[in-house]
């Protein structure tokens, strides 16, 4: 049997991450995460597994975020019992993530089946519960950086620093086809950039068959900086914040940008630079994954100020406590809030950005990715109204963004990794992008050398034959889960922004009369449609 690599998430979309590789002594994942954005997107986590879940040997893993692990608990409620290879810094955070996850799902599935009881309809399931991410933390085995192992018969894999969040790898595996020489193929995971707070740079091998790399900053490029530049951008942005009298909401990841952010924080009230009244972490996620991080603080880089020095500020506040979080309402300036997620999808984040959102003096501040689709997305892109919790809440806010804080390689640092794995005998398959951002790093990647069909871009469900030395042709799948125009914008996405511009239209109107008339040509429109 040759050496197949699936693509089940992450392609032609940024999240979702998952690869099955079948050979002739059996299948793989690499990954297996939830899929974020859209509802048409989300929906994705719900349908049922392109495989058998139980026929999967083991999972190699390479990294906590929920986007490349947030679906393991689905695998086992749908009967794996294989074993996790992951590193143990990863495997310590999957314990808080994978259950605070469980959490939100559960969570969710309560508030909707409210909405289905006043409906007359029967009761939303979860997409999976608290004993189904227990499960799956029973099955964690602990990896070292730069070791082979052996997780089944005919393959052997090895772990790379890839210097984006805490334990996070690239996975170097080789698979034994009945050739001369097995098939080497490298998973990037998510890169992170040159200039980070905590990691070296990342590292990987070269010579390899195929990479399989992330693309998520393809086109795109950062300022250069130094981490005295970036906490000076910091510091400007929170002294304008400041200034304009309102809070600073900053929607931000649970695992290594908050981290970073109290950090640097710290470092600039330390230094005179910033004086807001209060910092709050309001996130129970975030304050244990800051506990974790501890625990691995000895092999940190560039760290300018200890968690014992920063939280002996009395202005620091990690909160947990949920009617402690409820009390954050009531201050109406001088504060700066983080909250999960950061994309701002779920949490205690969209009830802060709905406490804030119509303030004229209140900020968002905006320091990662935001995926299509999200409620994070749509307010950077400069929405007038958002909808949230099925309420409308106008944006008066000042929205910035700062992208220094990205765990993820921008454009020039992409390319440079990749040219560090050449030679290439087969393939680079681009993945874990929107499609402009691989199509512009695949154009830099051919004017870099690499043959036109050396650079593929999979879409969500395609397969490809790996040989050793050379590409295989890729086979696109017959059944598509979701079409590419879905993954963009669906029909969810249109409605809010119907609702949205009814809702302006009618309020625009210059009385009740003229708002009859535009409802009764929109009705008419719509029965005759």
């Amino acid at each position: 049997m040759a050496v197949q690599l699936s693509f089940f998430g992450a392609a032609g979309t940024v999240t979702g991450s998952c690869y099955r590789i079948t050979h002739d002594k059996g299948a793989f994942l690499v990954d297996c995460g939830l899929f974020q954005g859209n509802k048409s997107v989300r929906d994705l986590n719900y349908k049922p597994f392109p495989f058998t879940p139980s026929d999967i040997d083991y999972v190699l893993l390479t990294h906590a975020h929920i986007d490349h692990s947030g679906l393991l608990p689905r695998l086992y409620r749908n009967g794996s019992r294989a074993p996790i290879f992951s590193t143990a810094p990863t495997n310590g955070l999957l314990k808080f993530l994978l259950a605070d996850a469980a959490g939100i799902q559960e969570s969710e599935a309560a508030r909707e089946t409210k909405k289905r009881q006043r409906r007359g309809e029967p009761p939303a399931e979860p997409l999976y519960e608290l004993e189904d991410a227990e499960k799956a933390l029973k099955h964690l085995r602990d990896v070292d950086y730069g070791e082979w192992i052996a997780p089944g018969p005919g393959v052997r894999a090895r772990y790379w620093n890839a210097g984006h969040i805490l334990g996070s790898a690239s996975i170097e595996v080789e698979i034994e086809d009945g050739g001369e020489r097995p098939v080497r193929i490298l998973f990037s995971g998510d890169i992170g950039p040159n200039e980070k707070t905590f990691y070296l740079e990342p590292e990987s091998p070269s010579g390899l068959d195929y990479v399989v790399c992330e693309s998520t900053y393809g086109g795109r490029e950062r300022d250069a900086y130094t981490l005295e530049n970036r906490r000076a951008a910091l510091a400007t942005e929170i002294n304008d914040a400041m200034a304009r009298g309102g809070n600073l909401i900053i929607p931000t990841f649970a695992v290594e940008r908050s981290q970073e952010l109290l950090h640097d924080i710290g470092v600039l009230i330390k230094q005179g630079t910033i004086n807001p009244s209060l910092v709050a972490l309001d996130s129970p996620l975030a304050s244990r994954v800051t506990g974790v991080f501890g625990k691995f603080a000895d092999g940190f880089e560039d760290m300018d100020l200890s968690a014992d020095e920063l939280f002996a500020d009395p202005r620091f506040r990690i909160i947990e406590d949920v009617e402690e979080s409820k009390g954050l309402n009531a201050i109406h300036g001088g504060a700066v809030i983080m909250s999960a997620s950061g994309m701002a999808e779920a949490g205690r984040i969209k009830h802060h950005l709905r406490n804030n959102l119509f303030r004229h003096n209140a900020t968002v501040l905006f320091v990662g990715y935001q995926a299509q689709g999200t409620l994070g997305q749509v307010i950077q892109s400069g929405a007038k109204e958002v909808r949230i919790h099925g309420t409308l809440v106008p944006v008066r806010a000042t929205v910035r963004t700062i992208q220094n804080y990205s765990a993820h390689a921008d454009h020039s640092e992409l390319l440079d990794w990749i040219e560090k794995r050449k030679p290439v005998a087969g393939a680079v398959f681009l993945v874990h992008g929107d499609e402009e951002p691989r199509q512009t790093l695949r154009t830099a990647l051919l004017q870099n050398g690499l043959a036109s069909d050396q650079v593929i871009l999979p879409e969500l469900d395609d397969a490809v034959t790996l040989l050793a030395g050379r590409a295989g042709e890729i086979v696109h799948s017959a059944t598509k889960r979701i079409s590419h125009e879905q993954m963009v914008h669906d029909w969810h996405n249109a409605y809010a922004e119907f609702i949205i511009s009814l809702s302006d239209r009618l309020r625009a109107a210059a009385d009740d009369e003229e708002r009859a008339r535009v409802m009764e040509t929109l009705k008419k429109t719509l029965a005759g449609s």
